[in-house]
């Protein structure tokens, strides 16, 4: 039961990709899987840290989601100025693909951003009567 209170946005994305191939899900539903996988990947998902280090490495302390630190103040602050300051975004590119988990949990992430939009998208167009 710990596992999967761990993964759990995993088993998330794999509902809301069959949500997408049946069709037929109303866009509400794949509104709110969408953000809430976005969420746990963001926010949740057990990965490490990829902050950059004083002696110019990566971090590898664990932490939770790939745009939050490790438990040094710190890396949390560096992750975050990492999100906000574009020229920064070149390290935090680095951090996402270190390893083939923290690379998953990024393609995870982002097919949530992805299917947020698409889902929104279907929505408009439901609610304008084109669809």
């Amino acid at each position: 039961m710990k596992l999967l209170g761990q993964f759990w946005g995993y088993l998330l994305l794999i509902v809301l990709a069959l949500a997408w191939w049946k069709g037929g899900v109303a866009p509400v539903i794949l509104i709110v899987l969408s953000v809430a996988a976005v969420f746990y990947f963001f926010f949740r998902a057990p990965v490490w840290c990829g902050a950059m280090t004083r002696e110019n490495r990566l971090c590898r302390k664990n932490a939770n989601g790939i745009l939050m630190g490790c438990s040094y103040r710190h890396h949390k602050w560096q992750k975050i100025k990492l999100v906000f300051f574009p020229r920064a975004w070149a390290e935090l590119n680095r951090g996402l693909w270190a390893t083939p988990r923290e690379g998953m949990t990024t393609l995870a992430g982002l097919a949530g951003v992805v299917s947020s939009l698409a889902a929104v998208a279907t929505l408009v167009m439901k609610s304008s009567g084109k669809g």
